[in-house]
């Protein structure tokens, strides 16, 4: 198990050559396997005038991330998005998502954004602890829908 303690924590924007890392963690940590072409074109990509992905270093490696996005709707005033966070698990509790959050909050104050939303899935309950330890409120409860697409319009 590694130790945190002898080991400082370094947040910094993701870049590319972090994708084999961050999908590590996206695959193993946050349950949703991926490809590592994917994540480096995705981090190539970024839009880094409305979104940004921050990543905690220990030890020169990727041990988590935060990914947030500027969110815009016509009903309600712009607010920040984040779009995912996890961190490898042996590197929980020990304060690196409490400074990934800090970070992403930062961009959204800089960005002159003064409030973030996020989603968080109903059986991750210890994120939920967290979400709450750190200031954010359980406003209600949603459900989630996808439906994938195809070329062909389906009647």
């Amino acid at each position: 198990m590694n130790n945190i303690t002898n080991c400082m924590t370094i947040i910094r924007a993701a870049d590319a050559d972090d994708a084999e890392e961050i999908c590590a963690v996206c695959s193993e940590d946050l349950g949703y396997p991926c490809e590592v072409s994917l994540v480096r074109t995705k981090l190539l990509n970024l839009d880094r005038s409305r979104e940004e992905v921050f990543a905690a270093f220990i030890g020169g490696k990727a041990v988590g991330f935060v990914h947030i996005e500027k969110y815009d709707v016509i009903y309600f005033e712009t607010m920040a998005n984040i779009l995912g966070l996890a961190v490898k698990d042996c590197f929980r509790r020990k304060g690196v998502a409490k400074e990934l959050m800090r970070a992403a909050e930062k961009w959204a104050i800089d960005k002159d954004i003064g409030l973030i939303r996020l989603n968080s899935g109903s059986a991750r309950t210890g994120a939920h602890k967290f979400y709450k330890a750190v200031g954010y409120t359980a406003d209600k409860q949603q459900m989630h829908f996808t439906k994938r697409l195809t070329k062909e319009l389906n009647p």
